[in-house]
């Protein structure tokens, strides 16, 4: 199986979280975190070799493991994060996934319909079990908004389905949050889902991280 070529990457949290850094220490720091992505956790020989010296301006942004070797702790969630979200897709895609009945719908169970060409968001039958009324009503709305606010469409069914899987990443998989991204990036005019502070700050709640990580 082919390995996953992303992450989710938060801007924000990363311009805050190298507030006093150099670009030559920022730029040795992003650097490591690929090769982390690529390779996994690493031997600081490995991460020598790659940035020299400035490995010890920023080693405090990672930790060890009980062997010892060096990983960022917010890389390594997105990693898990994305994983779980893939892996839950596939269930979905199968009809495996036990959560997709009367405890809530999640996006990640409205995009599976999306993988046939021969299936359409409004009349396929199947959409009423994966989609909920209220969401389908939302995501007409902003197809319906980036036509008129921004002169442009899905280019074909991969094309949505990508914006979807998007917004399932952004949401956690959680319909309402979905569908709040949407009004947000809809009442600010913008041309992409943009997550609101609020619900940020409720993800970052739970989770208390810099950038990557500290």
């Amino acid at each position: 199986m082919a390995k996953d070529p992303a992450f989710l990457f938060y801007p924000g949290d990363w311009l805050g979280g190298t507030l006093g850094m150099t670009l030559e220490e920022k730029g040795a720091y992003i650097e490591v975190l690929m090769l982390q992505f690529n390779r996994g956790h690493m031997e600081g020989r490995m991460v020598g070799q790659v940035v020299g010296q400035l490995w010890d301006k920023i080693k405090h942004k990672f930790i060890q493991d009980e062997n010892g070797l060096w990983f960022n702790e917010r890389l390594e969630l997105e990693k898990n994060n994305r994983k779980a979200f893939t892996d839950s897709r596939k269930n979905n895609l199968k009809g495996n996934n036990q959560h997709g009945k009367k405890e809530g719908h999640k996006v990640g169970h409205m995009t599976s319909h999306m993988e046939s060409e021969d299936e359409d968001i409004n009349s396929s039958s199947n959409s009423s079990s994966t989609y909920s009324e209220k969401f389908k009503k939302v995501w007409e709305q902003w197809k319906q908004y980036r036509k008129e606010q921004h002169q442009t469409e899905y280019k074909g069914l991969q094309s949505e389905d990508t914006a979807l899987m998007n917004l399932n990443e952004l949401s956690f998989n959680n319909e309402e949050t979905a569908i709040k991204i949407i009004k947000h990036t809809m009442s600010n005019t913008w041309k992409n889902f943009i997550v609101p502070t609020s619900i940020k700050k409720s993800i970052n709640s739970q989770v208390q991280f810099d950038p990557i990580k500290r």
